[in-house]
């Protein structure tokens, strides 16, 4: 008999009935043994005791998580707080403002919004006509909704967080219940963010909620990409400079490989640069802290530490550790305080309030070294396992000092062909080519504001694309600063490129930019919108991106009123037909 069908002796069996059940199980077949199992577990059945009705199902909370991003932090963040809200038992729902109304916030259920502040106290383009709408008196009363706000900036910008701001004290003036202090969170968002969603989660979970367990079968494991906690060391293949020696500013080409990486992207995506800090700023921070053997220090401000920005909070921190009187005052007296901020950085507080302070509190001070973005100037189709970047160089004189760009003086003077950068993709979502290829698109840019159409136009040539495509590009010089001039006129050549408009601001007499050529061929601007174009605008945010926001709004009014044209450049917005890329 085999020991696979002996009934053991610690069976809770008397001796004569374990033999018994040997003889039994020892000469069944396979057949016979699968029909006593069932019968078995039949009669186990028949005699159990009627199982007690379960509970009716509780109806889960519902979570609407409103965001308003324009380089996606936000929308991430919407995404984690998503799969942390389903583990806790609420039902709920992402919404875009770019794609919401004010009107959904009636049945919304209780709100988390997470908003970014763009710029000095802008908000995030596609999010503009909801918060117009938000803001107006036509809102709806939001009278019983609870809501909490988490509000996204960045604190070198004097209006840090404003948009968030704005939308907090909005929803209660609309009467909503407030579940939630709002948060107003810096470039180092993560753990705080983290926290406070964790904490306000807590506050509007169901009673309940600590008997869910959610488990996502979908989600697949695959190896971690490169992050901005884990980024890729790229090799870069090819280091060029594009503009003229006798061109006012630099701008390189520099092509990175991504060979056997496994890092992908899309026309539109970006690539981050973990950067390093100059290392003469450093050593110049080093000798005016007394310190200047301390490696550990050294690394520090190299790698992991802002040290080209001066914020208010910082000034006022400074003047609190060191006992700063004269520092002190400044740091209060907000117009005296804007002026000495004003293109200034952390070296110059050093030098104009000399003060003894040991490398933990002076680190304290700073916030962390960001990664800088730039949008991707290649397809993949073209270009395979490589990303190009189109840099400038910046450069400049403020308060007496020379000042360098923190990553595009990385890339210009300290990384050459061979070197390496650290670098992870930064996806773009709203900033994509048409799905439909036969769609006409048209492309609004200045300076390294091509990047990105760089990477439409490659793509639309390896795809094949038939629709109509349009570039209207400046520069301050034709001969010195037409970037990737060659490429575009053979795409220009080729069909690929249907028209290109060029806007030179210093070679006449008279400055003209893309705005002017916007006017000035408004109405083949309005034939193409009316075949159902898409608008494209990259480039600077402050002038550019205004001036070309206040042409179009007077192209659409079309000599009606100011409030028409805003109304149909919003419905472009809404639409996801006027999209933006500005820095």
């Amino acid at each position: 008999m085999s020991k696979l069908t002996t009934v053991p002796n610690s069976a809770p069996f008397a001796p004569e009935q374990i033999q018994a059940l040997n003889n039994v199980i020892g000469n069944v077949s396979l057949v016979q043994r699968a029909w006593l199992s069932g019968f078995l577990a039949g009669l186990d059945a028949a005699e159990a005791k009627p199982a007690i009705p379960a509970a009716p199902p509780t109806e889960k909370l519902k979570l609407t998580i409103l965001y308003a991003t324009e380089s996606g932090n936000a929308e991430a963040l919407a995404a984690q707080v998503r799969q942390d809200a389903i583990k806790r038992g609420f039902a709920p729902k992402v919404l875009d403002m770019g794609d919401a109304t004010v009107d959904q916030l009636k049945s919304a259920g209780s709100i988390l919004a997470i908003v970014s502040t763009w710029g000095d106290g802008e908000p995030p383009q596609r999010a503009a006509p909801f918060l117009r709408a938000f803001m107006s008196d036509a809102a709806p009363r939001l009278e019983g909704v609870k809501f909490a706000v988490l509000a996204l900036g960045d604190s070198s910008y004097a209006q840090f967080c404003e948009t968030g701001k704005q939308v907090d004290a909005r929803f209660a003036a609309l009467g909503a219940i407030r579940a939630a202090y709002r948060v107003d969170l810096d470039l180092d968002y993560e753990a705080p963010a983290k926290s406070w969603i964790a904490t306000t989660l807590e506050m509007l979970a169901p009673k309940d909620a600590s008997s869910v367990i959610h488990v996502d079968f979908q989600k697949s494991v695959t190896a971690e990409a490169a992050s901005k906690t884990s980024p890729y060391a790229a090799e870069i293949s090819a280091h060029h400079k594009l503009t003229s020696e006798r061109a006012d500013s630099e701008t390189f080409h520099v092509e990175l490989s991504l060979a056997g990486s496994g890092i992908t992207y899309e026309p539109g995506d970006a690539l981050a640069i973990v950067p390093q800090n100059d290392p003469a700023l450093v050593s110049d921070i080093i000798a005016k802290l007394g310190m200047p053997h301390d490696p550990d220090l050294t690394e520090a401000l190299t790698s992991r530490y802002d040290i080209t920005t001066l914020t208010a909070r910082q000034m006022k921190d400074f003047a609190a550790l060191t006992k700063n009187v004269a520092l002190g005052a400044l740091a209060d007296d907000v117009a005296k305080r804007s002026e000495f901020l004003a293109g200034r950085q952390m070296i110059d507080l050093l030098e104009n309030f000399p003060s003894t302070i040991d490398p933990e509190s002076f680190t304290s001070l700073l916030r962390p070294l960001a990664p800088r973005y730039y949008s991707i100037a290649s397809s993949q189709k073209a270009v395979a396992e490589e990303a190009h970047l189109t840099i400038a160089r910046l450069a400049y004189e403020s308060a007496g000092r020379s000042r360098k760009g923190v990553a595009s003086t990385l890339v210009s003077d300290r990384r050459k062909t061979g070197g390496l950068l650290d670098v992870f993709v930064k996806p773009n979502q709203h900033f994509r080519l048409p799905k439909d290829s036969a769609a006409p698109i048209v492309m609004i840019g200045a300076g390294t504001g091509i990047a990105p159409y760089r990477s439409f136009l490659q793509e639309r040539e390896a795809t094949g694309a038939k629709g109509k495509s349009w570039l209207i590009f400046g520069h301050r010089h034709f001969l010195y600063d037409f970037l990737y001039q060659l490429e575009i006129q053979a795409w220009l050549k080729a069909g690929v490129l249907s028209r290109l408009d060029l806007a030179t601001s210093r070679d006449q007499p008279e400055k003209r930019y893309v705005q002017h050529v916007l006017w000035e061929q408004r109405s083949d601007l309005r034939k193409q919108l009316d075949k159902g174009a898409t608008l494209y605008l990259c480039g600077d945010a402050k002038h550019m991106a205004r001036d070309v926001d206040a042409t179009l709004q007077r192209i659409l009014a079309d000599g009606k009123n100011e409030a028409v044209g805003q109304v149909a450049l919003d419905a472009l917005i809404t639409a996801g037909r006027y999209k933006k890329d500005v820095y």
